[in-house]
């Protein structure tokens, strides 16, 4: 039986929840990068670093391959960059609400407290 196509997307996001994954993932927007690179760009430790690439791999979000004596990762397609640049918008416009709201309490007269 297929999975359903939310349980697809759930595991998705269950995937990208991960702060290691998405600085990877935003790290590899650039281009194509070794292992190594991503490591020391990330600032973790190169077995932390293989483990998350290898859930990345596992879930289609990047590809590897060999170059020389290294592993070179890249994003697998586009609409990855653009899922992540969405979720950068939103996130912004989210924080701008919140700032807005923010603002408003800061200048509202304070109220007090009943009984």
């Amino acid at each position: 039986m297929p999975v359903p196509l939310y349980q697809a997307k759930a595991d998705m996001f269950r995937t990208l929840g991960h702060p290691v994954r998405i600085r990877v993932l935003e790290l590899l927007q650039q281009g194509p990068l070794a292992v190594r690179d991503l490591a020391a760009a990330a600032e973790v430790e190169s077995s932390t670093m293989s483990q998350q690439l290898s859930v990345l791999r596992m879930a289609g979000l990047v590809t590897a391959t060999r170059d020389g004596g290294s592993v070179v990762y890249s994003l697998s397609r586009g609409e990855v960059a653009e899922l992540l640049r969405a979720a950068r918008r939103l996130l912004s416009e989210l924080i701008a609400d919140q700032n807005g709201l923010l603002a408003e309490l800061q200048q509202s007269p304070h109220q007090p407290r009943p009984g």
